[in-house]
C-alpha cells in the first residue's frame, strides 16, 4: 500500500495548534504523525488522499496560523534498511517486554522479547498507541483466550498476545504488505496458533472472540464497532487505541449503543487507549 507524507508549516507555531491540526487531519484520514520543529509531517493512504479535503481543513482551521504544506509520494522502499540506517531502536514498554529488530545487538533483557522486522514504516511499538495498548496486554489474563488483533500491522500484539498465553488467534489488516509482514514476524518470533487474514471487518461476521485488540483510528473504531461487539460474549473486553483524548466521548457514547461498557482509559502525549467489556 503506497502512502503519501504531507509536511505542514505552522507560523506561527505553537504545539497546542500541532496537536488541533493533527486531530483535524485524523478527521480525514491521516493515520500517523511525527513531530516538526516548525509544524508536523502527517502519512496518509495514497487511494484515499483527497487534497481537496485537505484545503478545506486549511481554509477551516480556527486558530489564526498560517499552514503551508508539501506533498510526498513515497515510493515503495526496503523499510528494514530505512529503520536499521534512521530510525528503530529498541524499546522496553513497561519493564516487561523489549520489541527489537533481527538487526540489533545488545538488546535489553526482558521477560517477553519480540523481533519485529517491519517492511513498513509503522508498527514498531514506537508510537504512542502500540505502546498504550502493550501495557494493556501485560497487565490482562490471556490464558487459553481467543483473541482478536483488529489492524495488525506488524502483528506485534498478535505475538505479544501468544506469548502470554492467547490459544486461538486471529490477525486482521487491509494492507497485503501487513499481512506478508505479520507472517514472518510471527515466525521470527516462533509462536503458534495465529491466523493471518487480509481484509476488515466484513471477515469478522459469525466469528466470537474472548478479547478483541482494535489500534486503529477513530473514523474505523465508530464505524466498525458494532461488529466488534457482535463477536463478544457477555465480559468480553475490546480495547481500542489510535485515537486522542478528545475523542474519548463519541467512542464512548458509540460502546454504549453497542452494549460495551468503558471501563478505564490510558493516555500518553495525548493518544489514548480504552478498555471496554460487553455487558
Amino acid at each position: 500500500m503506497e502512502y503519501i507524507k504531507v509536511d505542514f508549516q505552522i507560523t506561527p507555531f505553537e504545539d497546542f495548534i500541532s496537536d488541533v491540526l493533527v486531530a483535524q487531519l485524523g478527521e480525514i484520514g491521516f493515520e500517523s504523525f511525527v513531530e516538526l520543529d516548525n509544524g508536523t509531517e502527517g502519512y496518509i493512504q495514497k487511494t484515499i488522499f483527497n487534497e481537496e479535503s485537505l484545503k478545506e481543513v486549511i481554509a477551516n482551521f480556527p486558530i489564526a496560523s498560517q499552514i503551508n504544506y508539501k506533498i510526498t509520494i513515497i515510493e515503495p522502499k526496503n523499510w528494514n534498511e530505512e529503520w536499521e540506517k534512521n530510525f528503530f531502536q529498541p524499546i522496553v514498554i513497561g519493564n516487561e517486554c523489549v520489541i527489537h529488530s533481527s538487526f540489533h545487538k545488545d538488546v535489553p533483557k526482558a521477560k517477553y522479547d519480540i523481533v519485529i522486522d517491519p517492511k513498513m514504516s509503522f508498527g514498531t511499538g514506537h508510537h504512542e498507541t502500540t505502546s498504550l495498548v502493550i501495557g494493556e496486554i501485560l497487565k490482562t489474563d490471556f490464558t487459553n483466550k481467543k483473541v482478536l488483533d483488529m489492524g495488525c500491522g506488524t502483528a506485534v500484539l498478535a505475538i505479544l498476545a501468544a506469548m502470554r498465553g492467547a490459544e486461538d488467534l486471529i490477525a486482521i489488516d487491509i494492507d497485503s504488505w501487513c499481512i506478508d509482514n505479520s507472517i514472518e514476524n510471527i515466525a521470527l518470533n516462533k509462536v503458534h496458533g495465529i491466523d493471518v487474514k487480509l481484509g476488515g471487518a466484513e471477515l469478522l461476521m459469525g466469528m466470537s472472540f474472548d478479547i478483541i485488540l482494535a489500534n486503529i483510528n477513530r473514523n474505523i473504531l465508530l464505524a466498525d464497532m458494532s461488529k466488534y461487539a457482535d463477536c463478544l460474549g457477555c465480559g468480553g473486553e475490546l480495547y481500542m487505541s489510535g485515537f486522542y483524548s478528545e475523542d474519548i466521548p463519541l467512542i464512548e457514547a458509540e460502546a454504549n449503543n453497542n452494549g460495551l461498557k468503558l471501563i478505564e482509559f490510558k493516555e500518553k502525549n495525548n493518544w489514548v487507549v480504552v478498555k471496554t467489556v460487553k455487558q
